[in-house]
């Protein structure tokens, strides 16, 4: 929906909604998907040779929490996630209102289901240490003691 709500709205399939179609809105997106699409790259290189898509069960990747990851741990889906939202200001239908919430919730499900079950049975108490110690997604927001 993310990618294609902008598309839609191009071609005139969907139209902005009045309220928020509004040329400084659009500008804020486009500094806040700038600042998305640079963060997700800056914790890509943060992570270093850890970097990975998914997991793999077979492949055991040393646990990053220095640099952007000692303020949060999924640093890398908060910027895809800002970026989303500044896409969702620069083009703002009623598709990509929907594509946004949407969005937020699969990732906590990625990050809630499959990431964090998978680093903590491959780190155990140092994962454990780090979920109480950082925030999920905004710093100090989301710490757990699993």
């Amino acid at each position: 929906m993310g990618a294609i709500a902008p598309a839609l709205q191009l071609f005139g399939v969907v139209a902005p909604l009045g309220v928020l179609h509004a040329a400084w809105i659009q500008i804020v997106g486009i500094v806040v998907a700038t600042f998305g699409i640079a963060a997700t790259v800056y914790a890509q290189l943060d992570m270093g040779d850890s970097w990975r898509i998914g997991v793999d069960h077979a492949e055991t990747t040393s646990l990053i929490h220095t640099g952007v990851f000692s303020w949060v741990r999924n640093p890398i889906f908060t910027a895809m996630i800002v970026f989303a939202f500044g896409l969702t200001l620069v083009t703002p239908n009623a598709l990509a209102l929907i594509g946004f919430p949407l969005l937020v919730t699969t990732i906590q499900l990625q990050v809630r289901v499959v990431e964090e079950p998978y680093l903590l049975a491959v780190h155990g108490d140092t994962y454990r240490a780090y979920l109480a110690s950082v925030g999920r997604f905004v710093p100090g927001v989301g710490r757990d003691t699993a």
